[in-house]
């Protein structure tokens, strides 16, 4: 029982760790950047309005979507790599 509860305590921490971490992308070389944190919400996204041709939004929208994809999918891995030391005691927990 002692090990179970050791085992939610730490899970809860990297989940708390995991929503301070941030992975930043950039598409249209730097046009825009899109930051998510480890719980997959993105936190910020800017465009240089210097890089955009306001005559192709088409473009701007297609570099928004590699960003946002890009980010969401390095998020996902910075949170497995986080928290695969812990999902090998859940198994003792029933989950």
């Amino acid at each position: 029982m002692m090990d179970q509860a050791k085992m939610v305590m730490k899970l809860k921490k990297a989940q708390k760790e995991l929503q301070n971490e941030l992975v930043e992308v950039t598409a249209g070389d730097g046009a825009v950047v899109v930051q998510v944190n480890g719980e997959l919400k993105i936190k910020k996204v800017t465009i240089d309005p210097s890089a955009v041709d306001l005559d192709d939004i088409g473009e701007l929208e297609h570099w928004v979507e590699i960003a946002v994809r890009d980010a969401m999918t390095k998020a996902q891995e910075m949170a497995a790599e986080k928290m695969k030391p812990l999902m090998g005691g859940l198994g003792n927990l029933g989950i």
